[in-house]
């Protein structure tokens, strides 16, 4: 009776033992992501929002001087990087183009610390049509890094969040520098 099962057990092994021979072992070499933004994208102007008093002098780090590091997640493949904006900046990563109009923070000697940018975040996709993929903008708004909640990028496949603002302040250095001593 053993030998009855013999064949079907030979014919279950089979297909497994050819599968397995038919891969090399290594990986596929990676498609190349393209960074390009779309000149449609790019000729689009860059509406900078007015804040209060961030122009006044002593204000800050000059906007054009500033470097704000955004967090960007791929849920799909739950991939992660950060990307390095000046303001007036845009980047593309794959299908997502972000665009950096400014970003803020707080100065060291306040109490809360806060730190924002705001952000317009740009995908490609299909429409319900299923027609030619086309670029539709998702989120324009300010992020908050202490505050993510308080305006969130929604979106199925992509996740945007600020990580810091690199600014410095007048005195700042001084109070730095008396410390040490």
């Amino acid at each position: 009776m053993k030998r009855a099962f013999a064949p079907f057990t030979a014919a279950a092994i089979l297909p497994a033992f050819f599968l397995l021979a038919a891969c090399s072992g290594e990986a596929p070499e990676p498609a190349p992501v393209d960074t390009k933004v779309p000149e449609e994208l790019a000729k689009e102007p860059l509406k900078v929002p007015q804040a209060g008093t961030e122009d006044q002098e002593g204000a800050g780090t000059p906007r054009e001087q500033r470097v704000a590091t955004l967090g960007l997640l791929n849920k799909r493949n739950n991939l992660t990087q950060d990307i390095e904006m000046k303001p007036g900046e845009t980047k593309r990563v794959g299908d997502v183009v972000i665009r950096l109009a400014t970003c803020e923070k707080t100065a060291p000697w306040e109490a809360t610390q806060e730190t924002g940018a705001f952000v317009q975040v740009i995908v490609k996709g299909r429409n319900a049509d299923n027609s030619k993929p086309e670029w539709h903008r998702v989120f324009s708004g300010w992020l908050f890094k202490n505050s993510p909640s308080l305006n969130v990028v929604q979106h199925p496949i992509y996740d945007v969040w600020v990580k810091d603002c690199a600014m410095s302040f007048p005195g700042e250095e001084a109070a730095a520098s008396s410390t040490k001593d």
